[in-house]
């Protein structure tokens, strides 16, 4: 596939590889053709939408063909396979979704006696963790379609089938449609509406079914064409919808029509009540459309009555304008016990008989019920994921209370998420290191990985979780000390720590410190993962392929810090005194020496607020970067010394390694791990590599934590393997968890990636890293500087904020890219680069949060080959709810959709409705 490169290219930025296919196309659709094999996805022949295989959404169930018997040349091809399911509940999920948004979710099946039993089954229907509804297949070759309409809480939704013992459940197609938030106002944050019916009255081929993209929405209109009873109206012109419209009904649907033949008569129509176990006496809604078609002699009168149940619903008459869609509805549920009949009369005042467009009716069901916490979800889904931990683990990990996921316990607060508080997964098989995303559990008391076959270090990270009382890590192969926060917490007696049986564990504190220091360098080398090696790989050949080196090195704008007051860092108390540097583990170096490693300074490889960089030879052949201080140069001694204790004490696979140090008089230099590639800036027009990894890792895991304070894309460094590194430290700042505000006077970073609300505030957090972090990102996705010159200066987060928010994501990708990527990709991409640089800070993720969302999809991925291009992909949403923002404007300009719950229908055509429909509105 022609997205191959970029999207391989993109995503070794964050050392992962994203899971693809399980994103909204460009359109905002999801359509899913379940139990298809392979990797490979089609276009309907009829709506031109293209379908996907199901292994990018579920990675449980088995794959069938229907029967031969039921497969006719004329239906839909996702109506040829199924995906069936053992165990008692198994959920698609559907992510990079818009919180708050509605959305229609689809859902086919066709039995087709795939499992040869001739036993169609009886299983319920799941939206997250509200009851939907129940399938009930009638025969081998009936086709059932639901659907439904909600207001999806999360970034991603879950359809879940659940067995309840009368056959095992089956899926033929998932389809996902966006709304715009203005339409169907009866669907709120506690109410969905599963389809009844959706009718298209009057149309002359009783075949002709309306989506798609006559209907942008794709919601599916069937025809209702009853000669004898019916007289058909219809035009050519084209009928609008009203500004201020809930339901936009397409011109398509609103161009036909009906009337009475007799016209003293009345249009009937009715529906018999579906009582469930869970709903024993649903409520309704109805919608009808009206648009006149016919120009009215002068003396005529059309004036409509409506009546539910001998009850008038209509009755003062109201009329309807030429060509103009006039919509009644009812906001609060109908409930009646059994039946409904409803008539559309000619009123006392009218001439003409009544007639009726389209009608749409809708079972009200309940959304209340509220799923776990979703950064708890997202972290177990993730260690479900690298662990292959399978057992019940589908769904909501702890909603409904009945099907929670085994080995977990959960808390439940009324009016609160419920969290997940204990995890136990003792002797379960565990391999490779302990998951980052146990730290995410935010609400853990009890961990239990005992007896299993985890190996590498224990992440410090661990001890941040500040209702976790019981660790066990006995019995597992894992390696270096325990880490100093989790030793700080035992003596403290806050946390009680198992690590029992790990051989290569070391617990005496001095020899694990000598230990380390022998080690640290060995760790840094092999502690990368696999699967990012394997990408490098990859990334290495297409760059010979599509990027052409620059020849010289960006100049670097910086604000510079002026007498500057330090709180809270890392440097030494007397900038002027070299005392702190001679504790350091690097190397010093002389002023002597540097010049022979150097070749007295001879080639540069680039230049920052500091000074110039030069390239360098160790004595053992080993190449190094020389960063020394330029007299001229405005950062001083105490950034010299900051930089220096920063890079002798973090270290982390995508942070600069330091080698040595010069401080030999009034020359000042750092010797750093020479990165070949050069810049970030200047691979920006092709490859996408990103610190993500290496800032959490400033955030989180240092100790204390480091603010950057001038993350930019000359600062992230790529070495021969293109693996990236952060650097530049000098400005860096430590501050307190408890408080992560860092107090200045003096305003630091590069202009274009300053964060606004630092420069109101002179207040630094992580969440500044975050904004620049998203200003790289953009930089990446548009091969666009920080600072757009021409024709005139703009922010490049205000030039892309204009395109996406008309839905313009070609104006946005770099054109040198010629159309080589994969554009849900770079949706999902600008996306993230706009939720960082929010104005406000507290609506931007966290960087933890950026790497969650990244981990787990590589974990998704795991055993997935890194070059499937058919497994990438992303989505066109924003969850930004700045109202100043118009970014969020193409979130509801995108396609839209509705639904039909339970007709019944057979396959000719695409999608064809049987001539009796057992349920929805019956004519008379």
């Amino acid at each position: 596939m022609a997205a191959c490169p970029w999207v391989l290219l993109l995503f070794i930025a964050a050392g992962v590889v994203l899971q693809a296919r399980a994103q909204p196309d460009s359109k905002g659709f999801i359509s899913i053709d379940c139990g298809l094999p392979g990797k490979t996805g089609y276009e309907d022949d009829n709506t031109k939408i293209s379908y996907v295989p199901d292994a990018g959404f579920i990675d449980a169930g088995t794959n069938h063909n229907i029967s031969a018997e039921y497969v006719t040349p004329s239906m839909g091809k996702h109506w040829y396979d199924v995906r069936s399911f053992d165990g008692t509940r198994n959920c698609y999920t559907l992510r990079s979704l818009v919180p708050g948004v509605k959305y229609i979710i689809r859902a086919m099946f066709k039995y087709g006696n795939y499992d040869g039993l001739d036993r169609p089954p009886v299983f319920d229907l799941y939206i997250g963790v509200n009851y939907w509804h129940t399938v009930n297949i009638s025969g081998p070759g009936a086709a059932i379609l639901q659907e439904a309409m909600v207001v999806v809480p999360d970034d991603f939704v879950q359809v879940c089938l659940v067995n309840t013992g009368t056959g095992t459940p089956f899926i033929s197609s998932l389809d996902l449609r966006p709304l715009h938030r203005t339409h169907y106002p009866q669907v709120t944050a506690v109410q969905g509406l599963a389809l009844t019916t959706r009718l298209n009255f009057g149309p002359t081929d009783d075949t002709l079914i309306v989506r798609y993209p006559d209907d942008p929405h794709d919601r599916i209109w069937y025809p209702m064409v009853d000669t004898t009873r019916w007289t058909e109206i219809s035009t050519t012109q084209k009928v609008q919808s009203r500004d201020n419209d809930f339901f936009e009904a397409p011109s398509a649907v609103l161009q036909t029509a009906i009337r009475p033949q007799n016209a003293s008569h009345n249009l009937e129509f009715t529906w018999s009540s579906e009582p469930t176990p869970m709903d024993p006496s649903p409520g309704y809604i109805v919608i009808l459309h009206f648009a006149e078609l016919q120009i009215l002699p002068g003396n005529a009168v059309r004036q409509l009555n409506v009546v539910l149940n001998d009850k008038p619903w209509y009755t003062t008459g109201f009329t309807t304008e030429y060509l103009y869609d006039a919509v009644a509805y009812n906001t609060q549920p109908f409930q009646y016990s059994i039946r409904y009949n409803l008539y559309v009369e000619a009123s006392a005042n009218a001439t003409l008989p009544p007639f009726i467009n389209a009608m749409e009716v809708f079972s009200v069901f309940p959304t209340t019920n509220i799923g776990s916490d979703s950064q708890d979800v997202s972290a177990i889904t993730a260690i479900r994921a690298k662990y292959h931990v399978r057992n019940n683990w589908m769904g909501d990990p702890c909603v409904p209370n009945a099907m929670a996921w085994d080995r977990l316990a959960c808390s439940y607060a009324i009016g609160r998420r419920p969290r997940i508080t204990s995890v136990n997964l003792s002797s379960s098989g565990l391999n490779g290191d302990i998951s980052s995303s146990f730290a995410n559990l935010k609400a853990v008391q009890y961990l239990d990985l005992s007896n299993n076959n985890l190996m590498g270090s224990i992440p410090d990270a661990l001890s941040q979780l500040p209702l976790l009382t019981v660790l066990d890590l006995s019995g597992n192969q894992l390696s270096g000390s325990i880490p100093s926060g989790l030793l700080k917490r035992i003596q403290d007696g806050s946390l009680n720590v198992k690590y029992g049986n790990n051989q290569n564990l070391c617990t005496n504190g001095d020899a694990c410190e000598l230990h380390a220091k022998k080690n640290s360098k060995l760790a840094l080398y092999i502690a990368v993962p696999a699967v990012l090696l394997v990408v490098i790989v990859l990334v290495t050949i297409l760059i010979i392929r599509l990027l052409k080196r620059k020849n010289q090195g960006s100049m670097d704008n910086t604000i510079t810090p002026q007498n500057e007051t330090s709180t809270s860092h890392t440097t030494a108390d007397d900038a002027g005194d070299d005392s702190s540097l001679r504790r350091l583990e690097s190397r010093r170096f002389t002023y002597k020496e540097l010049k022979i490693i150097t070749n007295n300074f001879q080639r540069v490889l680039g230049q920052g607020g500091f000074g110039y960089v030069y390239s360098g030879i160790l004595e053992d052949g080993t190449q190094v970067a020389v960063k020394k201080r330029s007299h001229s140069s405005k950062q001083g001694v105490k950034e010299f010394l900051a930089e220096a204790q920063i890079l002798t004490r973090i270290h982390h696979m995508n942070l600069v390694s330091m080698i040595g140090y010069c401080m030999d008089g009034e020359y000042m230099a750092l010797v750093y791990e020479y990165m070949s590639e050069g810049t970030l800036q200047e691979h920006i027009e092709g490859i996408a590599v990103g610190p993500c990894v290496g800032l959490e890792y400033l955030h989180k895991g240092c100790n204390p934590p480091l603010i950057h304070r001038d993350v930019k894309a000359t600062n992230i460094l790529l070495n021969a393997k293109l693996e990236a590194r952060i650097a530049d430290f000098g400005l860096s700042k430590a501050f307190n968890t408890n408080d992560p505000h860092v107090s200045t006077n003096t305003l630091v970073g590069t202009p274009g990636y300053v964060d606004p609300e630092y420069q109101a505030t002179m207040k630094p957090t992580t969440k500044s890293d975050v904004y620049s972090f998203g200003v790289v990102l953009l930089e990446l996705v548009t091969g666009k500087p920080a600072i757009l010159r021409e024709p005139e200066p703009i922010n490049i987060i205000r030039w892309a904020r204009q395109r996406l928010g008309q839905g313009n994501i070609e104006a946005v990708v770099d054109g040198r890219m010629r159309g080589d990527y994969d554009v849900n990709s770079v949706w999902k991409v600008a996306d993230i680069a706009l939720k960082c640089t929010a104005h406000s800070s507290i609506q931007r993720p966290t960087m933890t949060d950026v790497v969650v969302q990244l981990h787990e999809c590589i974990e998704l991925e795991n055993g997935r080959a890194v070059g499937d291009c058919a497994n990438m992909g992303f989505y066109t949403g924003s969850s930004n709810n700045d109202p100043n923002m118009s970014y969020d404007a193409y979130t509801t300009d995108q396609s839209s959709i509705i639904s039909t719950n339970s007709i019944a229908f057979d396959t000719e055509h695409n999608l064809r409705r049987e001539p009796t429909m057992p349920t929805g509105p019956a004519a008379r």
